[in-house]
């Protein structure tokens, strides 16, 4: 920044002998020093923050970066399920249709006639159910569920 070498620094400071004299001249040192000192720390106040800013834009850039990549195969994935889902309903209609249509035309029933539940859902089991089928949590007698070693 400022090109100032010894012989300048040399011609500053018999200058200052000159002007301020013997006594103020060490005064006026430790006050020059300390407005350096402070023009310094400033300096590398502003540098650090600088740098902290960049840092952070940089970081921001990427987790943009990050998020684009991830959205646009969950994007994908979405329009593939929902196109899965969409042929899959239609499937699904076509064959009720055909069996609607096949069970009216052989019997003459209606779907009302038959043993068939309306919401479509699971009959309960006649005989007991097995206690040790269910699942109700970690049991303490099994060395591998719950049990702290």
């Amino acid at each position: 920044m400022f090109d100032v070498g010894f012989s300048e620094l040399l011609i500053i400071a018999v200058v200052a002998l000159l002007v301020l004299g013997p006594e103020r001249l060490p005064k006026a040192a430790r006050f020059a020093g300390l407005w350096v000192r402070k023009a310094r720390a400033q300096w590398y106040s502003v540098k650090s923050e600088l740098e902290l800013e960049l840092a952070q834009e940089e970081m921001k850039k990427h987790l943009q970066d990050a998020e684009n990549s991830i959205k646009a195969p969950v994007q994908a994935l979405s329009e593939n399920l929902q196109q899965a889902e969409t042929e899959l309903n239609r499937n699904i209609d076509e064959a009720a249709e055909a069996v609607g249509s096949g069970h009216r035309s052989e019997s003459g029933a209606g779907a009302e006639e038959m043993d068939v539940p309306a919401d479509n859902a699971m009959p309960a089991p006649d005989g007991p159910v097995d206690e040790h089928l269910a699942d109700d949590g970690p049991d303490d007698t099994h060395p591998k569920q719950g049990a702290l070693w």
